[in-house]
């Protein structure tokens, strides 16, 4: 297995669609002209961008958390540019970008370190051989402080690994719970 360069991405974002909307280089300016969480290809990744639709986690209700029966009011939905996450809690939501993976690749999702550094972790998550979609993210806040996530702004790395040997049953092939998945997905059974 080795690691894809910006020049394989590039190549097969522009070829293939493989990520879009795409950007070719790393973009360090936000939309108002000052300084941004970069996005973009770099060296051997994509930077993907965060949308600006949030599900922050709350304890309203005092629901159970269970992924084999989400209660869906354990989060308050928003539309914003900065989501502030409370303390020791966490936020879903996607990235800008739609991702079609090949059939012979396997990503691996990390969070920036600008993010880590201030103790807001994205978790570790694959993109399986043929999986598309947008990246549904979780963005935990593990400082005993509100955090601000700005949208369509850098958050997490998407690293491409190419197989020695393509997989004999893809993502696609069975039928993927989060297969084609658009906006935020909680979890699925």
């Amino acid at each position: 297995m080795g690691v894809h360069s910006d020049q394989w991405i590039r190549r097969m974002a522009q070829e293939h669609g493989m990520i879009e909307p795409f950007a070719e280089g790393q973009v360090r300016l936000a939309a108002d002209g000052g300084r941004a969480i970069s996005y973009g290809v770099s060296s051997y990744g994509y930077d993907l961008r965060v949308s600006d639709e949030f599900k922050v986690f709350t304890n309203v209700f005092s629901s159970v958390v269970d992924p084999k029966h989400f209660d869906e009011r354990s989060f308050v939905d928003m539309q914003t540019e900065v989501c502030v996450i409370p303390p020791n809690s966490f936020a879903l939501s996607r990235s800008v970008e739609y991702f079609r993976i090949p059939r012979n690749v396997l990503t691996v999702c990390l969070g920036k370190s600008t993010y880590a550094r201030c103790g807001i972790i994205v978790n570790v998550t694959p993109f399986e051989p043929e999986w598309e979609g947008h990246v549904t993210l979780e963005i935990s806040n593990t400082t005993p402080l509100p955090a601000k996530i700005y949208a369509h702004e850098g958050l997490a790395q998407v690293i491409f690994f190419d197989a020695v040997e393509t997989c004999e049953v893809s993502y696609a092939d069975r039928a993927g719970k989060y297969m084609n998945q658009r906006g935020i997905t909680v979890p699925r059974i």
